[in-house]
């Protein structure tokens, strides 16, 4: 792919903003600490819209030659997306590289990338990103190489190169098609099981992976404070306090300007969550700008389509606030669970909540159950509630609550020996 942030040994930036409030280049400064680089200063000019040849005015732009002399940067980085042309004019006058916003991502996102099919999808938005900005020879063109963290001068001739690249996407694209059907065929083994899914999601960094290792007591599951260390969805089996067990997933986080190159790419990935019994929503209690993440995180989710899914607002880091701050986060929130996934607070409530919403889409039934057929009960022990059970001389008078087909199973091998039938 091209230069990367981490190929030119960058240490120093110089962020360019034309937006007046601070939170987004606070998380772009994140970002840019994933790439071991280190924002020195913020240079923001007020319009409504980016000027069409510099991104800032002209003027502004030469005014700042001096002072990337002076502090040694190494690298400038636009909190936006820019055009081809205002990249090359800010080169050109800046004598130092230029990425945007969503060339800072990718690269994030080349550098969390260790499963094949990740480092797949994150080339395919690469490329996909660089496609329509291949205008010509020069440095335009030898912004590219051929493929995730490669470098190079790239082709003489721009036809040839675009030629080349669009191969390499529809080659990706193959690859990646096959990849979803193995997740497609993984999805369906999950589905017969006819297990629960339960998803968390949020904004990145919002403690998705660690709340995962606490609901599931795994601490194998990598949970880092760095922005989108989990790239890949992680799958992990958790009992309920109800006697069932449920497949809870960790997946990518989300972000504000999320690119639609990264947004089709990883595409496949993020529509797991369509197939979610019930969804996590899970926010950092300590961000202050906790509303526009929640915000962001429901945005996303309603351009996937899953709105309808059943959801959970969950603040965690309550270990970090006070007393009173919880309060006013309830008073806001009512509805709203709150847990520390490092401290274990909250979680078997956590836990409770969620057997009390799977259960509000399940139905309720008696069966007896004969003595020779007790271990078939045992067998659905992960799939069913037992709400109420009586042994009698003959066998088991039992309750239960689970998915209508589960219980439809139930019934036929246990030979029609339901008792009586209550919804």
């Amino acid at each position: 792919m091209g230069r990367t942030i981490e190929a030119t040994a960058l240490k120093k930036v110089l962020v360019l903003t034309i937006e007046s409030e601070e939170t987004s280049c606070e998380e772009l400064a994140g970002l840019l600490a994933n790439l071991d680089a280190e924002v020195v200063e913020v240079v923001r000019q007020r319009r409504e819209f980016p000027d069409s040849r510099f991104y800032l005015g002209r003027g502004k732009v030469e005014s700042l030659v001096g002072k990337i002399a002076e502090l040694g940067i190494d690298y400038v980085v636009v909190d936006g997306e820019i055009s081809p042309l205002q990249a090359k004019n800010l080169e050109n006058t800046l004598k130092v590289p230029v990425k945007d916003r969503t060339q800072v991502i990718l690269d994030v996102f080349a550098r969390h990338a260790t499963t094949k099919e990740g480092k797949l999808q994150v080339e395919l938005a690469q490329l996909q990103y660089e496609l329509p900005r291949l205008v010509g020879e020069g440095r335009s063109l030898s912004r590219l190489g051929g493929g995730v963290g490669t470098r190079g001068p790239g082709e003489p001739k721009l036809e040839e190169r675009r030629r080349q690249i669009r191969e390499r996407i529809n080659a990706l694209r193959k690859e990646l098609n096959e990849l979803k059907k193995d997740r497609d065929q993984q999805r369906k083994l999950r589905s017969d099981s006819e297990l629960a899914t339960v998803s968390i999601v949020g904004y990145t960094n919002a403690g998705k992976s660690c709340l995962l290792a606490a609901l599931s007591s795994d601490s194998s599951i990598t949970v880092s404070s760095k922005l989108f260390s989990t790239l890949a969805p992680v799958v992990r089996r958790v009992k309920l306090p109800d006697g069932r067990v449920a497949l809870f997933k960790d997946t990518v986080g989300f972000i504000r300007k999320v690119p639609h190159t990264i947004v089709e790419a990883f595409k496949s990935t993020l529509e797991e969550i369509c197939y979610s019994d019930v969804i996590i929503l899970l926010v950092d209690a300590t961000d202050p700008e906790y509303a526009e993440k929640i915000r962001v995180a429901e945005e996303v989710l309603s351009e996937l389509h899953a709105d309808a899914i059943p959801r959970l607002l969950v603040f965690n880091k309550i270990d970090l606030l006070t007393e009173e701050k919880i309060e006013l986060l309830s008073d806001v929130y009512p509805s709203a669970m709150f847990v520390s996934a490092l401290k274990r607070i909250g979680i078997d409530a956590l836990l409770n909540e969620v057997c009390r919403m799977l259960e509000k889409s399940e139905v309720e039934e008696e069966f007896f159950v004969g003595l020779d057929h007790l271990h078939t009960l045992e067998k659905f022990r992960e799939k069913v509630a037992i709400k109420k059970s009586v042994f009698t001389d003959e066998g088991l008078i039992v309750r239960v609550k689970a998915r209508e087909s589960v219980l439809k199973k139930l019934a036929i091998l246990l030979n029609g020996g339901m008792k009586t039938c209550e919804s």
